[in-house]
């Protein structure tokens, strides 16, 4: 391990000590925001901290168990404890790297995941209700709640647009690798001749603000129309104006609702869709101004950018940011997307590590 690792491993331990300085203060129990956070910070620092020490345990074992290779009757018992503090030390090596990596904010969070049809036409609108059922599908095998806020269906049975709010541990963690251009390549349906279509989607995945969030909305620049939901018909068709539309005047900003009957209630998810939406746009302009423009290895999560090709002829999905092939498209698009996230975790946390070193 790098000595500049080390000092922040020995910054950390001091770290712990000013978090349990500060949440021994019996003024810390008014200030409720500044609890919360500093008991989230104490649960990351306390683990990183306990991790460092039984790395340092087990390197003065490795020391100790060295020096007893010259003593015939310990040699034996001195090699297996080399093995043991060697594998140990491994994996908390790799661990302990991953643990100083910087943290986003906004990984605990919920999201709000919006899929739009692109090029492609028809095909476009059926290949984002694909996507749209690949990512329930795997909320469902991850143990999230979805809903789906608002949607504008093709003639075909697809979508121009949709959006799905997802509930569960970590979710923006685990998904906002999917924010980009998707294409796919395959024969449509509607294709007489049996060729090959390209057609894309573009996904964006946006972390949900908390109810306390700092984005301040000034009810004054807003616009809020209602309208009356869209559906197939029949005895449950909706017969009121419960559909809400509201736009942020300032920055053009739009977010719907039709999901629910009550129209307060779709006002209320509309608010939150569009807190998100504004969120993420004072997120981007953050990024901006402190030099974060600069592509990172797994992409900047631009809607324009082309991050994943799904090849139907071939049976295969590949990953642009990373070059990662897998031959098992059925599988990604029936939910399992852990093995690409997992990629793109790794990949991300490799460049960060060596920026942190460089820094160093």
């Amino acid at each position: 391990m790098s000595p500049f690792l080390r000092q922040q491993l020995d910054r950390q331990s001091l770290r712990l000590a000013e978090i349990d300085a500060a949440l021994a203060d019996p003024a810390i129990g008014q200030q409720i925001a500044t609890l919360r956070g500093l008991n989230r910070e104490h649960a990351r620092v306390s683990s990183l901290v306990e991790r460092w020490q039984a790395y340092q345990g087990h390197e003065q074992t490795l020391v100790d168990a060295r020096a007893m290779l010259d003593d015939p009757d310990m040699a034996e018992l001195a090699r297996a404890e080399i093995e043991a503090a060697e594998a140990g030390l491994a994996a908390l090596e790799q661990s302990l790297h991953t643990a100083l990596l910087p943290r986003d904010e906004d990984d605990a969070r919920n999201a709000f995941l919006e899929i739009r049809a692109g090029t492609g036409g028809d095909e476009s609108a059926l290949f984002a209700g694909d996507l749209l059922r690949l990512y329930l599908r795997h909320a469902e095998r991850q143990g999230w709640r979805s809903e789906i806020l608002s949607a504008s269906e093709s003639d075909l049975g697809g979508y121009k647009e949709v959006v799905v709010r997802i509930e569960g541990e970590a979710v923006y963690e685990a998904l906002k690798y999917e924010s980009g251009g998707h294409r796919v390549q395959r024969v449509p349906t509607t294709e007489s001749q049996g060729r090959i279509h390209t057609s894309t989607c573009t996904v964006a995945v946006l972390p949900e603000p908390d109810e306390a969030a700092e984005v301040a909305i000034n009810p004054a620049d807003l616009r809020i129309d209602t309208y009356r939901a869209s559906g197939a018909g029949g005895q449950h068709i909706n017969k009121t104006d419960s559909a809400v539309r509201i736009t942020h005047l300032p920055t053009g900003i739009v977010a719907e609702c039709q999901d629910d009957r009550s129209q307060h209630r779709n006002k209320a998810r509309a608010m939150q869709v569009l807190a998100a939406r504004i969120h993420e746009r004072e997120r981007s302009a953050r990024a901006e101004r402190e030099a974060a423009t600069r592509r990172s290895l797994v992409g900047s999560g631009d809607r324009s950018d082309r991050i994943r090709t799904y090849n139907f002829p071939q049976g295969r999905v590949t990953d642009h940011r990373i070059n990662l092939t897998l031959y098992k498209l059925g599988a990604v698009m029936d939910g399992e997307l852990g093995e690409l996230t997992a990629a793109l975790q790794a990949a991300q946390a490799a460049e960060q590590l060596a920026e942190l070193e460089a820094r160093g």
